[in-house]
């Protein structure tokens, strides 16, 4: 293979790892995961016959969030502390 056609490989496949990570750290997947989480929880809570499913459910979806603000702080702070980045 011709150091040409590893080059288009690499760069073809740098663009998917971007589009990957934009996708994994975008606000849309965190907004489409929070609306699936709540309407899953809904469902959960109604077959387990629970009081209120529709105010129980935001328990959860918070915890959810919560996580994902968090966890973006916590790798910041890993990757200055490990990286110096």
């Amino acid at each position: 293979m011709s150091v040409e056609k590893e080059i288009e490989l690499i760069k073809e496949r740098n663009k998917k790892v971007e589009a990957d990570k934009a996708w994994e750290t975008s606000w849309t997947r965190k907004i489409l995961i929070t609306f699936l989480t709540y309407f899953m929880m809904i469902i959960v809570m109604k077959v387990l016959g629970l009081e209120r499913p529709f105010i129980g459910a935001i328990i959860p979806t918070l915890g959810f969030m919560l996580s994902t603000i968090s966890a973006n702080l916590v790798k910041s702070l890993w990757l200055k502390k490990f990286y110096g980045k």
